[in-house]
C-alpha cells in the first residue's frame, strides 16, 4: 500500500520501489505503477520494511530539503536521510520552547489526556453493553461516568499536576473494572489491579508486552518526524525515558493495546500455556516465546485494520495513526496549525 497523507508519502507494500518520473514520484511494485504523485505535493517520504527508493529520488529529496525516513516492518525507526539544510533544528527549538511554556505544555497535555479518557470511555461503553450481570454492567457504567466527569474537569485543570490528577483518577476507575471486561474463567485470567514491574498475572503480562511494543511504535513516529522523543509534555522527563513517545501512546492505549488484549483473551487465542512464571524474578508472569509470537502476529494484523481519521476525514491503516499524529504535533509546534488535534477512535 502507498498513501499520501499530510503531504507525506507512506510506502508499505513489500518490495515497493519509489523512483523519479519527470516531476513526479512513481511507486512501483513488480514494475507495475501503484501510485504517481507530483513531487511538489510531497513534503516527506516514509518507507516501511523492504521498500526502497532510487538514488535519483533520494538525491532530489535531499536537494529540496525533503526527509526520507526508513522504518522496519513493525514501524520501528531505523534511519532518516536529510539534505545539507533541514528544518528539524527549528522544530526541536519549537518543541523545547513549548516545553518551557507552562501554559502551552499544559494545553498539549490536556488534549492528550482528553483523548485518552474519551477513547477509554468508548471501550468501557462498548464492553459494558455485553455484560450479562446487572451489577457488573452498573460498575462498568460507573467507570465510564467517571471518565465523562474527568472530561468535564479537564478544562478547569489549570496546572500540569491537576491534569495528571484527572488522568490518574480515570485510570484508577478504568482498571478497577477492567477484569469485568474479560469473559473467560477467572481462574485462568484473573485481574484485580494493574501491576507493571513485574506483571503479577497473565492479563498484566499481556498488557505490559503490548504497551512496550506500542511505545516503540510511538517513539519511531516522533523520531521519524524529527521530534525529540525524550522531551514530553504530560510525562516527566528522565534520562533514557521516551517521554514524548509515552505522551503520544496515551491516545492509543485503549483502541490498540487494551482492545487487542481483551480480544486475544476473550476469544481464547491466548491460553495459560502461553505464559511462564519466573520464581527467580519475584513471581513475575511473562509471555513465553510462543505467546509473544502469537501476540505480535495479532498486533501486526490489528495495525493493518482500516480506521477513519476524524480530522483528515480519510481511511488509513491503524498502524499509521501514530505517525500521522506525530506529524500533526510537529505542525502545531511549528505554528502551521492553531492547535493539536489528538487521535479519537471511531
Amino acid at each position: 500500500m502507498a498513501q499520501q497523507l499530510l503531504n507525506t508519502l507512506f510506502v508499505q507494500t513489500p518490495d515497493a520501489y519509489v523512483r523519479l518520473d519527470g516531476e513526479t514520484f512513481r511507486v512501483e511494485v513488480e514494475t507495475q505503477c501503484v501510485l504517481q504523485v507530483p513531487i511538489h505535493h510531497i513534503g516527506a517520504v516514509v518507507l516501511f520494511g523492504h521498500c526502497s527508493i532510487s538514488p535519483g529520488a533520494m538525491q532530489r529529496c535531499a536537494r529540496d530539503g525533503r526527509e526520507v525516513t526508513f522504518l522496519d516492518f513493525n514501524g520501528r525507526f531505523r534511519c532518516r536521510v536529510d539534505g545539507p539544510t533541514h528544518g528539524n533544528v527549528m522544530l526541536r527549538l519549537a518543541q523545547y520552547g513549548a516545553y518551557c511554556n507552562e501554559t502551552q505544555k499544559a494545553e498539549i497535555a490536556r488534549r492528550i489526556v482528553a483523548a485518552k479518557l474519551r477513547n477509554s470511555r468508548q471501550l468501557l461503553l462498548r464492553s459494558g453493553r455485553d455484560a450479562k450481570v446487572p451489577e457488573v454492567r452498573q460498575q462498568i457504567a460507573d467507570a465510564a461516568a467517571a471518565h465523562a466527569a474527568g472530561l468535564s474537569q479537564l478544562p478547569r485543570a489549570g496546572t500540569l499536576d491537576e491534569i495528571r490528577g484527572v488522568e490518574g483518577n480515570a485510570a484508577s476507575a478504568y482498571f478497577a473494572v477492567f477484569g469485568h471486561l474479560l469473559t473467560v474463567e477467572t481462574t485462568e485470567f484473573a485481574f484485580t489491579v494493574r501491576t507493571r514491574r513485574p506483571p503479577r498475572d497473565r492479563v498484566n503480562a499481556v498488557l505490559s508486552f503490548l504497551y512496550a511494543i506500542l511505545a516503540h511504535d510511538c517513539s519511531s513516529a516522533v523520531e521519524g518526524v524529527g521530534l525529540d522523543p525524550q522531551l514530553g509534555f504530560l510525562h516527566a522527563i528522565r534520562p533514557g525515558r521516551p517521554a514524548l513517545a509515552l505522551d503520544l501512546m496515551e491516545e492509543f492505549r485503549a483502541c490498540i493495546a487494551d482492545r487487542l488484549a481483551l480480544t486475544l483473551i476473550n476469544r481464547r487465542q491466548l491460553r495459560p500455556t502461553h505464559f511462564d512464571t519466573r520464581t527467580d524474578a519475584g513471581e513475575s508472569v511473562l509471555l513465553n516465546e510462543e505467546g509473544r509470537k502469537l501476540v505480535l502476529v495479532a498486533y501486526q494484523k490489528r495495525k493493518e485494520e482500516p480506521v477513519k481519521h476524524r480530522l483528515l476525514n480519510t481511511e488509513t491503516p491503524l498502524g499509521l495513526a501514530p505517525h500521522l499524529q506525530a506529524r500533526l504535533l510537529a505542525r502545531y509546534l511549528r505554528g502551521d496549525i492553531e492547535q493539536y488535534h489528538p487521535f479519537l477512535s471511531p
